[in-house]
Order: structure tokens, then sequence, then C-alpha cells
């Protein structure tokens, strides 16, 4: 699987490159440079419309965004965050106010929500750098910038944000587990996170990479038995996940290769 999963990662990655040099792609160019179907060309272009980058057009597709998202395949575990992100948008739903921490896998959450008259309050400074749709309404806690996360944190965030009750909220970790709870490497950041955790009516998600899951960092910012959701990869550690389910959270993993196909 791995090897397969290898495979579809470098060919999307030479595809992105390709409408990065050239501005487009056609599908049977790109379908006998690589010896596979023009359905499969088909899925992968799929995936980079539902990302936002590409618009299609009869036999192929061209390059629309040349913005934040020029560095998505910088790694593999870029497609992780994204698969994440995209499943996290899911359960955003219509008029909802949602919480998002400074996580660069929760600010991803941007790029797949669906849902109508969203609301999303965040301390995440890059969404200024976001393509925002006319479905969401983004609103900065404001407050100190802390760099390099460019999080928004002390006093005056922490004060607006003691005003705003939110439905749901998606917050991303440093590391996840049943010892440590929610951790991060940033201690400013822990006060703005316990209030996304108490401050919402509905569940609280966390979203979290196999890289995360098991680990821990310095600052804690709430225990296991506040978070109601994980959504992880398949590359999680099952045992992990298995700890996690037996205190009542409710795991999701997605497959990168097939989340956003």
């Amino acid at each position: 699987m791995k090897h397969s999963n290898d495979f579809v990662f470098n060919r999307r990655r030479q595809i992105y490159n390709t409408l990065r040099t050239q501005g487009e792609v056609r599908v049977d160019v790109a379908a006998n440079n690589f010896g596979v179907s023009p359905l499969t060309i088909r899925r992968d272009l799929e995936h980079f419309e539902d990302m936002g980058l590409i618009e299609r057009f009869y036999g192929g597709a061209r390059l629309v965004r040349r913005d934040q998202q020029d560095n998505i395949f910088s790694s593999p575990l870029e497609l992780n965050k994204q698969a994440i992100a995209h499943r996290a948008a899911t359960f955003v739903e219509d008029g909802d106010i949602i919480f998002i921490n400074t996580s660069s896998s929760a600010l991803l959450m941007l790029e797949y929500i669906q849902a109508q008259q969203v609301t999303v309050i965040t301390n995440n400074g890059n969404a200024m750098a976001c393509n925002i749709s006319n479905n969401l309404s983004v609103v900065l806690t404001g407050g100190e910038i802390h760099i390099p996360k460019e999080s928004m944190v002390g006093a005056f965030a922490i004060n607006n944000l003691n005003m705003v009750t939110a439905a749901k909220s998606f917050l991303g970790v440093s590391g996840l587990s049943v010892q440590a709870g929610l951790t991060t490497a940033v201690l400013q950041e822990v006060a703005i996170n316990k209030i996304m955790l108490d401050r919402v009516t509905g569940k609280r998600t966390v979203l979290a990479d196999f890289t995360k899951i098991g680990q821990s960092n310095k600052f804690i910012s709430g225990s296991i038995s506040s978070v109601d959701r994980l959504i992880t990869d398949t590359q999680a550690d099952p045992r992990v996940l298995n700890e996690f389910l037996e205190l009542g959270v409710e795991v999701i993993q997605v497959d990168p290769f097939q989340e956003i196909n």
C-alpha cells in the first residue's frame, strides 16, 4: 500500500508542477506520460479542483491559483493534513459559529467548508492570506502577534473570545495522548485553546495527523476528556487510537489518497 500511495503522490506532484510551469494539463497527454488511464488523471484533477487550485475544461485543466498552496506537495504529510481538513469541514453546518485555532491543518478547513452563513472565529493570523469564499465570514480575535506562527494571543484575544459562544471547535495540536491530553509548544496559546474548548455548545474536534498521535509537547491545553472527536489519518498508531476510543472519543481515520478523490 505504501508503494501505491507514494506512486499516487509522485504522479500528482508532477502533474501539479506541470500546471505551475505550463499553466495547464491535457488529460490524454498526462495519461500517456504516466501510463495510466484518462479516468485516473481526471480523478487527480478533481483532487486539485476540490482544493480550488484549478478550473476544468474539456480534455484538461488550467491553474487558477498560485497562492499559499504552491507548496502542497512539499511532503506527503501535506496530503494527510488536506485530507483531515476536508473531512473536518463536513461537520460544519449552515449557520454555525466555529472556533479554529492556530493549527495549519485546522486552517485548511476554510478551503473545504461548503455550509452556508458560517462564521469562523480564529486567532490564526494566516487566515488573512486565505481565499475566503462568500459562504464564510472570518473574524480574527485580535491580540498580540506571536511569531513565527502568526498566532494572536494575550489578554486582548482572550477577552474577545470570552464574549463568544461557538457551536463547535476545531483545534490542531502539537501532540495528543491519553497521559498529557492536548499539548502545544507555545505557552501563550494554552489559554486561547482552553477557551475554544470550553465555550462551545456542540462537539469539540481535534485535527491531528499521525505524527501527533501518542506524542506530547511542553504545555497542556486540555485533557482527553475535553475532546469529543478526533480526525486523523490511516497511519496513526492503532494502539493509541484504541485508548482514545475506550475513553469515549469518536475516532475518524481518513485515507489521504481517497478522501479528496
